[in-house]
């Protein structure tokens, strides 16, 4: 038996319990519905921040800034530098040149006027000569340039060279049965002639030396009289005192002793730049011999 008042609220029979039920049962419905969808637009929108799909068309496609390429710094075009030359002095042909300027025993010596004289290779006689002069190898290559036009190179020149053996005597005088340690060449394209010969002693009183006459053509230079230059090369103290420490040249150390440029009565009185133009660049060794190189400027 109830007691009076525990269920107020259902005091009407079975058939109004029914209907509360299903009402209930139908709202408890709605509510996991409601849910079903709210879960399934967040679980969208997660995905959606997320970038989710990994498919090609869903990546950044915002444009990146191009880093700008720097534009080289052209490389400066080098000024041209004008070639410098000295004009070499004029200088004593001294007493045995054999260009027809003088006499040796009586008669003039001309060998300018000789066949065979042309030629690269000064150490031996030629005609009826046949001696060859003993020495250290040495090859001079000679560049002859106009100082009055920047320095160009002069071609068809001739060039005549002689100078002393090791024992500081020369041919067609103190040697009077040879003609070696003389020749004449034509210099090239280049301005340049080339001779082969031996390194010239020291005798006393001089310091060592060659000497050289520029004529205007090989056809002009058959006589002194037609010579533009006549000049000295001084040879480069180094190789001296290492070509005149050999057995050959004993008599060159001495005299090269008591001499210098400075004291020298031909290359004393130039300046130094002088004497360095006339003072050929040489490399090389006793075993080897030398090979030096020479520029001579001309006013033309």
């Amino acid at each position: 038996m109830m007691q009076d008042g525990a269920h107020d609220d259902h005091g009407h029979g079975l058939a109004d319990d029914l209907a509360q039920m299903r009402k209930l049962a139908g709202e408890a419905m709605g509510r996991r519905r409601t849910l079903r969808l709210l879960f399934s637009a967040g679980s969208a929108a997660l995905i959606t921040a997320c970038g989710g799909g990994g498919s090609d068309s869903d990546t950044d496609t915002s444009t990146a800034t191009p880093t700008p390429t720097p534009t080289p710094t052209p490389t400066p075009t080098p000024t041209p530098t004008s070639s410098s030359c000295i004009a070499d002095p004029e200088e004593t042909n001294g007493p045995y040149p054999a260009d027809g300027s003088n006499s040796s025993n009586g008669s003039v010596v001309n060998v300018l006027d000789d066949t065979g004289i042309v030629r690269t290779d000064i150490r031996s006689s030629f005609g009826s000569s046949s001696g060859t002069a003993e020495g250290i190898y040495m090859q001079l290559t000679i560049t002859v340039v106009n100082v009055n036009g920047s320095c160009a190179p002069l071609e068809g020149y001739a060039v005549y060279i002689w100078h002393c053996t090791r024992d500081g005597l020369y041919s067609l005088y103190t040697v009077p049965g040879e003609n070696y340690l003389r020749g004449v060449g034509v210099t090239d394209a280049n301005g340049q002639v080339t001779f082969t010969s031996i390194f010239p002693g020291c005798y006393d009183g001089r310091y060592p030396h060659i000497h050289f006459e520029v004529y205007p053509s090989l056809a002009k230079a058959t006589s002194y009289a037609n010579r533009v230059l006549t000049s000295q090369f001084a040879m480069p103290t180094d190789a001296c005192n290492t070509v005149y420490a050999t057995s050959g040249y004993s008599s060159s150390k001495t005299n090269f002793a008591k001499i210098t440029t400075s004291s020298d009565n031909v290359f004393g009185d130039n300046t130094s730049a002088q004497v360095a133009a006339m003072t050929p660049t040489m490399t090389g060794d006793t075993t080897n011999g030398f090979t030096g190189t020479v520029t001579v400027g001309i006013a033309i």
